[in-house]
C-alpha cells in the first residue's frame, strides 16, 4: 500500500512589524492556531498537510507584540478531532483565550461538558475541498440541536461555491454561525460576483450569520500588500457591523503568500477606518460570542 504524501507548508514570517495602528484595550484576535509541539500533541494520521511547530508560547508573544490582549483559538484540521493542544493552550491564558472545537459527530455529552469547561465556544466544520469537502449536513444539524443549550456557536470554512450550495442550508440555521475568511471569494471576480453577493444578503436576511474579516491573503490575486481585499472586508463591516469578527489566522496554514502579522493589523486598519466600529469588532462583537457570561455578570 503506498502512503498518502503530506503536504509540507512554511513557517509563518519570523519577523512581524510593529504595527502602526495600535488596537483597543481587550482587543481580541477572533481567529488564530496553535500546532504541536507534535512531540507532545501530535497531528492527525489522516492530516493533508503538516505544519511546522507553532505552539502556545509563539502565539502569546506575537498577541504581546501586535498589542492583542485576547484569542480566539480555531482547531485545524492537521490536528483533527484532538483538541488537547488547543485547550492546553487555552488552560495556560487565565481566561484571555477561547476556542472553537472540532468533534466527531458521535461526541458524547460528557466531552462537549468537557470542551466547555475547558473554554470552547463553538464548533468547527470544513467545506473546503482540499480539507476534505463537505461534512454530512444531517450531523451538522444534529450537532446544532446539541450545542444550543450550551450557547455554542457554528464555524463554517468554506469555498466561495459552497455559499451557492449551501444557500438554503446557511438560511435556516437557528443558532449563530460564523463564516471563515470572508467566504474565500477571489478578489479576481469583484465585489459582483454571485458568491460575495450571496453572502451579503446572508448577513443581511439572517440575523445569525456572521463572518471574519481574516485571510486577505486568502482572497487576494495580487498578492502582497493585498489591499484588492479590502473592498470586499468593507462590504462586509457595512453589512453587519454587529455580526463581524477579525483574526490574524496565525501560522497561516495553506496560504498562497505568507503574510506578515503585524502589516495585518495595519491593514485591519484600513478596512475599518473608524475607532467606534474598530472597537466593536475587536473587543465588543467578540465578547458577546466567547465571554458572554462576563457580560451577564455586568
Amino acid at each position: 500500500m503506498v502512503e498518502k504524501t503530506v503536504r509540507i507548508i512554511p513557517a509563518p514570517d519570523p519577523n512581524p512589524v510593529k504595527p502602526q495602528y495600535t488596537p483597543p484595550p481587550g482587543a481580541c484576535d477572533g481567529h488564530c492556531h496553535v500546532f504541536g509541539p507534535v512531540k507532545k500533541f501530535p497531528f492527525a494520521k489522516d492530516r493533508r498537510y503538516e505544519p511546522p511547530d507553532a505552539p502556545k508560547e509563539k502565539l502569546a508573544a506575537l498577541h504581546a507584540h501586535l498589542g492583542l490582549s485576547r484569542a480566539v483559538l480555531v482547531q485545524a484540521s492537521v490536528h483533527g478531532t484532538d483538541n488537547s493542544a488547543m485547550l492546553d493552550a487555552i488552560k495556560s491564558s487565565k481566561g484571555a483565550w477561547r476556542g472553537v472545537a472540532m468533534v466527531a459527530k458521535n461526541v458524547t455529552q460528557t466531552e462537549l461538558q468537557r470542551l466547555h469547561a475547558g473554554g470552547v465556544r463553538g464548533v468547527r466544520y470544513n467545506f473546503v475541498k482540499h480539507l476534505g469537502g463537505n461534512p454530512e449536513l444531517d450531523a451538522v444539524e444534529n450537532m446544532v440541536a446539541r450545542i444550543t443549550p450550551m450557547g455554542w456557536h457554528l464555524q463554517l470554512h468554506l469555498d466561495a461555491e459552497n455559499i451557492s450550495e449551501q444557500r438554503e442550508f446557511l438560511r435556516k440555521l437557528k443558532i449563530p454561525f460564523i463564516v471563515d475568511h470572508m467566504g474565500r471569494v477571489s478578489a479576481r471576480n469583484g465585489v459582483g460576483q454571485p458568491a460575495y453577493r450571496q453572502l451579503l444578503e446572508l448577513l443581511k436576511d439572517n440575523p445569525n450569520a456572521w463572518v471574519k474579516i481574516s485571510g486577505p491573503e486568502r482572497v487576494s490575486v495580487s498578492g502582497k500588500p493585498f489591499h484588492d481585499a479590502i473592498p470586499f472586508a468593507q462590504g462586509l463591516v457595512q453589512a453587519a457591523p454587529d455580526r463581524v469578527l477579525w483574526g490574524t489566522d496565525f501560522p497561516h496554514p495553506n496560504v498562497k503568500w505568507m503574510p506578515n502579522d503585524g502589516e495585518l493589523v495595519d491593514l485591519f486598519a484600513m478596512m475599518v477606518t473608524d475607532d467606534a466600529t474598530r472597537k466593536k469588532i475587536l473587543v465588543d462583537n467578540p465578547t458577546k460570542l466567547y465571554w458572554a457570561e462576563t457580560i451577564k455578570k455586568k
